[in-house]
């Protein structure tokens, strides 16, 4: 079955751990157990309903304040598609953690409180999605109840999410007029909003297609580590085993290893489950190839005539993501990309976004926590790297600070710089 990863972001008691209550309880995703656990906890509260969002709002500071603070996961399935969900947090603070869970997301789903409208976190998030590159966007116009279910609200929100749109980088944008605490049109459709004609929310959460969102182009193969059994039963065995980032490898296949540049062939593709006649992402295998050669943890495996772009320069957008230092001209950071780890420098900051406006801040100083910024970093090492709009994978990157080993920034690579 196919996989679909979404994330729920949107600002502040928006819904978003109600809404993922309300898909998994009307999909029949809950077990007894839990939903038990759930009543008794809302009846101690002194809710007058069964409140869904505790089943994703675990930290006892969560359940305190109403609030998601840290990313909460959650699984489940209908017999069209299995789904992992993160629930991320809405309150500023908390931006980072909101990047971390959408990073790897095949969809967004952006809640919007239908009294509210659009805020400043709608926005933050919003154009974090943008930045992130993930291709397919759901606005849910929430608590369509406490509105009378009007029509007029709905359009307004969207016009105003739709100009908004126009400035990012986003090509698929769909909206839903939800109630996640009554359950309109997230799972069955409502009887309240007869003007709606599109999907439920689940629906498109089952035919939304995400089989093209991957790189299926470029091989990328970033070498992960070197299997040696050494045994009686493997004398000769030598393959590398890693996660396929772009593009569909298989046995015959030429292909070269950066940084060495030597060429060879594709030997064979290994799993757990034994050879295959071919790999792509995002699969796990252990590659054999003909020749023997010097390749370790960091290398690149792709083919000879599309290979990645190798530099010591790239510019970057960066989220910031440490409250205890900025990121500044000058320091020196461990970056860490694909399975390659490098020491690098900061040797410019270009700009600082507001996330509101769009605006380029140009002259700053210095990024602090949850600041977003355009950078120029120079590395010790070259990196085998692709633009983050071309493979996620292989354009992303992350900072780590080397004296607390914390990791202090989320990366995506824009281009070499010239």
């Amino acid at each position: 079955m196919e996989l679909l990863r979404f994330a729920t972001v949107g600002s502040v008691d928006d819904g978003k751990s109600t809404l993922i209550g309300r898909l998994l309880y009307d999909s029949k995703s809950i077990l007894q157990d839990a939903w038990d656990a759930m009543e008794r906890t809302s009846k101690s509260r002194g809710d007058e309903y069964v409140n869904l969002a505790l089943l994703t709002d675990g930290l006892r500071a969560e359940r305190e304040q109403g609030i998601t603070i840290d990313v909460a996961y959650r699984y489940f399935a209908t017999p069209k598609r299995k789904f992992i969900i993160a629930d991320t947090p809405g309150h500023i603070q908390y931006t980072r953690n909101m990047v971390t869970g959408a990073s790897t997301a095949d969809l967004a789903l952006i809640l919007i409180d239908a009294r509210e409208g659009m805020v400043e976190q709608s926005r933050r998030h919003a154009f974090i999605s943008s930045l992130l590159g993930i291709p397919h966007l759901v606005v849910c116009v929430n608590k369509m109840d406490l509105v009378d279910y009007d029509r007029a609200v709905f359009d307004r929100i969207k016009a105003e999410f739709t100009a908004f749109a126009s400035r990012l980088q986003v090509t698929d944008v769909t909206f839903v007029p939800i109630s996640a605490l009554k359950g309109d049109n997230v799972v069955d459709r409502s009887e309240h909003m007869p003007w709606y004609q599109g999907p439920t929310l689940m629906h498109h959460l089952e035919e939304v297609h995400i089989a093209s969102d991957d790189n299926y182009i470029d091989v990328r193969f970033p070498v992960q580590y070197v299997i040696r059994p050494q045994s009686s039963d493997y004398p000769d065995y030598r393959g590398y085993a890693g996660t396929v980032a772009g593009g569909v490898l298989r046995p015959g296949d030429d292909v070269v290893v950066l940084p060495s540049g030597f060429s060879t062939r594709v030997a064979g593709i290994d799993t757990c489950d034994g050879p295959v006649r071919e790999a792509f992402p995002p699969m796990s295998v252990i590659v054999r190839l003909e020749d023997d050669l010097d390749v370790s943890r960091g290398d690149m495996i792709c083919r000879p005539q599309n290979r990645p772009t190798a530099s010591h320069d790239v510019e970057a957008m960066v989220c910031w993501m440490s409250e205890d230092t900025e990121l500044a001209p000058g320091r020196r950071y461990s970056l860490k990309h694909t399975t390659r780890s490098v020491r690098t420098v900061v040797q410019d900051i270009r700009y600082r976004i507001d996330v509101n406006t769009l605006h380029r801040d140009l002259g700053v100083e210095g990024l602090k926590l949850n600041e977003i910024g355009r950078i120029h970093l120079r590395t010790t090492a070259p990196l085998f790297f692709d633009e983050y709009r071309r493979n996620r994978l292989t354009g992303s990157f992350i900072l780590v600070d080397e004296a607390t080993n914390n990791t202090v920034g989320a990366g995506m690579i824009l281009h070499p710089t010239d």
